[in-house]
């Protein structure tokens, strides 16, 4: 029996366009990967969305919303992949029960190698809605049978946390 829906790996969806972009965004100034460890950490700190004005190197943030890397509006970070500052489908509970939005499934599964420590994903099948919890160490799941994540074709999705994958 077939699958209803057609199975691929990660490395099947990257294109010539996707990897290029992936080298643009590795050609960050040293004041914007400066900028950017810090608004990644501060996500990991605190779910909430930070005043530009805030960071030590503030500047740099254009840089950084320029390579689609954050998103920006009104003089906030609002999201720095993986990190949402505003709620999304996918909540990362960290240790210690610390909870964060991760911006899509995809970005939530790679919280724990980013982070080097077990997480808890709490999110809801795409295809019949019913909610569950998904155990991930920095090598990966822990059972989890049967979960995939659903990719597809989403058009422009600038400034916005994916709702379901």
């Amino acid at each position: 029996m077939s699958a209803p829906f057609p199975r691929r790996t990660a490395a099947d969806l990257m294109d010539a366009t996707f990897l290029a972009k992936w080298v643009d965004r590795a050609a960050l100034s040293p004041a914007a990967r400066t900028a950017l460890r810090e608004i990644l950490d501060r996500f990991v700190a605190d779910a909430a969305t930070i005043e530009i004005a805030t960071l030590r190197h503030g500047a740099a943030v254009a840089e950084l919303d320029e390579r689609d890397l954050v998103y920006v509006s009104d003089g906030h970070v609002v999201l720095a992949y993986p990190w949402s500052g505003t709620p999304t489908p996918f909540v990362t509970v960290l240790p210690g029960g610390r909870e964060r939005w991760a911006c899509c499934a995809i970005d939530a599964l790679g919280v724990p190698a980013m982070l080097g420590q077990p997480v808890t994903v709490r999110t809801a099948c795409h295809h019949c809605a019913e909610r569950f919890e998904l155990a991930l160490t920095p090598d990966g799941p822990l059972g989890g049978d049967g979960v995939m994540a659903w990719v597809g074709e989403r058009g422009d999705l600038r400034g916005k946390a994916c709702t379901a994958l």
